[in-house]
């Protein structure tokens, strides 16, 4: 059976990929809590991806599939944005995932895939979105560049999410009103689910795009290419 890892996976869009992973696959989550995996059939790592080094003798020998799902939202104007939370968000989202990323490459197996997140925000251009967009705007290039190097060893493809009603985009979606407005800027006119993104990830981390490497997926409603107000 094969194996997949995954950084990130007791909640929201981990977790979905998680639970779909876990019927077919042997699954290793390194989370910072077990909190939402109970029922799972899978093997749990407490991890802080900020914090702690990862232990490889933890991990399979040889590893099939890799997914980073951390990531952050801090939607601020510009001018109130610290440097500090620039640092932050590249720090969480981008170099950890590097330092995962170059720890576990000798364990990847040949035709291995690895998946990692984007926002739609990087393609197109949006208000407050300046400190995330430069972190997801690092991964793209980066698995881009990985995915050429790699190639054809290991796929690398990146998704790039719109809204998604997860734990992390809480805020923003905390009321009625607010759920209809975002959803209102969809053309497909709701925000996304975890279900979602999961299905798209868990498709890349299959023999099913065996030819897709070096992509960017937007899984978004269609708001990054459709104009329809």
């Amino acid at each position: 059976m094969k194996n997949i890892f995954l950084i990130g996976g007791s909640h929201g869009i981990g977790r979905s990929i998680a639970k779909t992973l876990s019927q077919e696959y042997q699954v290793t989550v390194a989370s910072r809590t077990n909190d939402g995996l109970e029922g799972l059939s899978v093997t749990h790592l407490p991890f802080d991806v900020l914090t702690d080094d990862l232990e490889l003798s933890k991990l399979p020998e040889e590893i099939h599939g890799f997914a980073y799902c951390p990531g952050s939202i801090n939607l601020k104007p510009f001018k109130m944005l610290s440097l500090e939370t620039f640092h932050e968000d590249m720090q969480l989202n981008f170099f950890s995932m590097v330092k995962i990323v170059k720890l576990i490459m000798p364990r990847m197996a040949e035709g291995a895939s690895m998946v990692f997140f984007s926002t739609v925000a990087v393609g197109s251009g949006m208000p407050f979105h300046t400190s995330v967009a430069a972190a997801k705007g690092a991964i793209e290039g980066f698995a881009k560049a990985l995915a050429a190097e790699y190639a054809p060893k290991i796929r690398i493809n990146t998704i790039a999410p719109s809204l998604v009603d997860t734990p992390l985009a809480k805020r923003l979606l905390s009321n009625d009103r607010k759920r209809e407005m975002m959803s209102e800027r969809h053309p497909l006119k709701r925000v996304g689910e975890a279900g979602d993104i999961a299905n798209i990830a868990v498709f890349l981390l299959s023999d099913k795009s065996t030819w897709m490497t070096g992509q960017v997926v937007g899984v978004d409603g269609g708001i990054s290419t459709l104009n329809i107000n």
